[in-house]
């Protein structure tokens, strides 16, 4: 089984896939951040290294993927391959940080690779607004994260809205992280558990 989380820069995919994999027993797979050879670049100049990234976390996400469905075992994925084309990349195009020309190139590219891979078996988004993402990622304190503007976050916020409200790709379930903290409260963590379980066995 296939279990992906999704949601926008800090809100909490990273943890919430740590902790699951801990719960359920499932294998984690981790977003490549801290080995990206292209972020740090990125955020100091986007509009040069804008598709260089995009290309990169498509590659990663597609190599995830065939691993996933070919492990045989239950696997927690950190962010998914729609998210880059559907959020990331086309917020980039339209703030004039990719050209027409580089977008549709990847776009294209991502368009073949959706043809061979299968969507996740149920998809959890954590939703939050700007102040608390700017909460988080300040608490997490990744230095080349500082220069992140509210307005990226933001566009990227109406994308992520836009995407979760016509996804058909399959099951899915909503998380809203605004006043919860599963990382250090018990009750919080039990209580999208508890969802996660009625989504996966069809309880309700």
């Amino acid at each position: 089984m296939h279990i992906a989380v999704a949601g926008n820069i800090g809100a909490g995919k990273t943890t919430l896939t740590r902790l699951l994999s801990k719960h359920y027993g499932w294998t984690p797979h981790y977003e490549d951040v801290d080995d990206n050879p292209y972020l740090s670049d990125f955020y100091d100049d986007m509009q040069r290294w804008s598709f260089n990234l995009q290309v990169y976390f498509l590659n990663s996400r597609f190599s995830q993927i065939l691993e996933i469905r070919q492990s045989g075992k239950t696997v927690i994925q950190d962010r998914t391959i729609y998210e880059d084309a559907y959020i990331f990349a086309p917020n980039l195009h339209s703030m004039g940080l990719m050209s027409t020309r580089d977008f549709d190139n990847y776009f294209s590219l991502f368009d073949l690779m959706s043809k061979l891979v299968q969507p996740p078996d149920l998809l959890i988004y954590l939703r939050a607004t700007v102040p608390k993402l700017v909460q988080q990622i300040q608490q997490r304190g990744r230095k080349y994260e500082n220069t992140i503007r509210l307005d990226y976050l933001k566009r990227l916020n109406e994308r992520y809205e836009a995407w979760i409200n016509g996804y058909e790709f399959g099951k899915m379930l909503i998380v809203d992280i605004d006043n919860i903290n599963f990382n250090e409260n018990q009750e919080h963590l039990s209580s999208v558990i508890d969802k996660i379980d009625a989504q996966l066995h069809g309880l309700f």
